[in-house]
């Protein structure tokens, strides 16, 4: 399949047009007409995620963050990205990123059907028009009302992870919850608004943590990678019902730090 189809079958799932302004997504090396055979799906692409590309003999990196973010003037082997870039073209390797878009189409629905939320609604609202509402995050109401400490084991299986920090009395009781991936700083003012008693998210500083507790609103962060890392096993298994001539990889690339 080339390149350019099999992007046409990424955007079925998570169209361009949900990218956020400020966002890189889409083909950000290589070339469109080239024939992909092996992919390799990763979060990050970083240099272990390049190196297991090259073992497996991938011809595309699709990841969730940006290879390129911050604009650059150069390409040298003496910057981090540009290192990355050149390894990549050297190995025949295109890259596609999947990130704000798939946060829309794709990230925040999976999220809230492994928390199970019932009458799930968009959380922050980034496109809307006489059919739909669509955006960043999801919130609803609890299967059933649990502890804050039974919300936070819930969310360990569900996402497979060893631990969480959670910012709030273990006892207290949960019924409706809001859920955003990544770092959710930000989503914490609309899971307020929209009168929820816990957000599951990540990237959360101590100072806002504090200030959300005193407004009534618990947090559960499942850290960064912890919750997004479900864009590998979703796009694998998208790619093998709906591209089946392309092999798909998953990236074994771990969380940053860990608990001692």
């Amino acid at each position: 399949m080339r390149c350019k189809d099999l992007i046409a079958k990424l955007e079925q799932l998570s169209p361009a047009m949900y990218a956020m302004e400020w966002d890189n997504s889409g083909l950000l090396l290589g070339d469109a007409e080239k024939e992909i055979r092996k992919v390799l799906i990763s979060v990050d692409i970083t240099d272990e995620v390049i190196d297991e590309a090259v073992r497996h003999g991938a011809d595309m990196i699709i990841a969730h963050h940006p290879l390129i973010f911050s604009k650059i003037n150069k390409v040298v082997a003496t910057d981090l990205t540009g290192r990355r870039i050149i390894r990549m073209i050297e190995n025949g390797i295109c890259c596609y990123c999947m990130h704000t878009n798939f946060d829309v189409m794709g990230m925040a629905d999976e999220a809230a059907e492994r928390l199970g939320l019932i009458q799930s609604e968009v959380l922050m609202v980034t496109y809307e028009d006489d059919i739909s509402k669509e955006g960043i995050g999801r919130y609803g109401f609890l299967k059933d009302i649990c502890s804050l400490k039974e919300l936070a084991e819930l969310v360990k299986q569900q996402f497979a992870l060893n631990h969480v920090t959670v910012y709030g009395e273990a006892d207290t009781r949960v019924a409706k919850a809001a859920i955003s991936t990544g770092s959710g700083k930000s989503m914490i003012k609309y899971a307020l608004k929209t009168d929820c008693d816990v957000i599951i998210t990540g990237d959360i500083d101590y100072h806002s943590a504090l200030d959300s507790v005193a407004q009534g609103l618990c947090i559960i962060d499942a850290g960064h990678f912890g919750l997004e890392k479900i864009f590998i096993r979703y796009l694998k298994e998208y790619l093998q019902r709906e591209a089946t001539t392309i092999t798909a990889v998953e990236s074994v690339q771990d969380e940053i730090g860990y608990v001692v």
